[in-house]
């Protein structure tokens, strides 16, 4: 091929990119946002979108600032929610969540399970449980997903959540931290105000939480 040939080739094959599909036009490069293997954002970093602010009691301001959404601390729970789960079962979501701070939960993650509807907690009980609530009636610090986890104010952690007919399943960065059967389970949501933040929803408790990069997928578009 000659060089001329070569350069012309070049100019009109488009390169991949993760998130971005961008294409050589000559001097121009047209670059037009893609979903990436089914994911759907949940958040564009401008504005609420659909999220609303949860009717919690001595709730905090919640506002969206620097391409984050900030749950300020309040007297007990602050947080927003959808009034609709994008999706029910079969599914993985993705966010990333820092405590800037306080040292309670700043993860505090409400989604359906099917029918039901359990908690992810991150840094609960004075900072550091970590795990589902609840299990067989028993909240995160008392049935089997409870972990004990240092996490550092002013830190970004990557969340996956994994939801399956046999499985709920949680990371925090790299590690799994959340493997839990769910055949012959009680799932609920603890019992008091978190049960508002259905069906889908982010809560913090007299902590001030930052949230970014919320998205969803179908697994069925995961394997594809």
């Amino acid at each position: 091929m000659s060089r001329i040939l070569r350069r012309q080739f070049l100019k009109a094959v488009p390169l991949i990119l993760p998130g971005l599909l961008v294409f050589k036009a000559g001097d121009r490069s047209i670059v037009a946002a893609a979903e990436v293997a089914g994911w759907h954002s949940l958040f564009d970093g401008k504005g609420l979108g659909d999220w609303k602010l949860t009717d919690y009691a001595g709730k905090g301001e919640v506002e969206v600032k620097d391409g984050q959404l900030i749950l300020n601390a309040g007297g007990d729970l602050t947080g927003v929610n959808l009034e609709k789960a994008p999706v029910m079962m079969d599914y993985e979501v993705e966010f990333t969540a820092m405590r800037v701070q306080g040292d309670d939960f700043f993860v505090g993650f409400t989604f359906a399970v099917g029918a039901k509807h359990v908690t992810f907690i991150a840094g609960g009980w004075s900072g550091t449980v970590t795990g589902i609530s609840n299990v067989n009636g028993d909240s995160a610090i008392e049935n089997e997903t409870v972990q004990f986890k240092k996490f550092d104010n002013g830190k970004w952690y990557h969340v996956r959540v994994k939801v399956t007919p046999a499985k709920i399943e949680v990371w925090m960065d790299k590690e799994q931290v959340v493997n839990l059967e769910t055949e012959g389970k009680e799932l609920s949501v603890r019992a008091g105000e978190i049960e508002i933040s259905k069906p889908f929803g982010f809560s913090s408790w007299r902590t001030k939480a930052a949230l970014k990069d919320i998205r969803w997928r179908k697994l069925a578009a995961a394997a594809k």
